[in-house]
């Protein structure tokens, strides 16, 4: 069975990916460092946090869809 993949723009193309990394972007990555064991940096941008998450979602198995 083929997976689903909706598209998505890529945060470097983001009209305010360079602005800094919202509250809950903020929340998240910190939590998803301290799972992999990695440092959390605070002054990310948005575009970055989000590269940031999906990387490190893959890493700690988090944020997939049930198979």
């Amino acid at each position: 069975m083929e997976e689903e993949r909706k598209p998505e723009k890529d945060p470097s193309d983001w009209t305010t990916g360079d602005e800094p990394m919202t509250g809950p972007q903020a929340s998240y990555l910190e939590t998803l460092c301290r799972e992999a064991g990695e440092e959390f940096d605070p002054n990310l941008t948005k575009a970055e946090a989000s590269r940031r998450i999906n990387e490190l979602q893959e890493r700690t198995n988090r944020g997939q869809s049930g198979s």
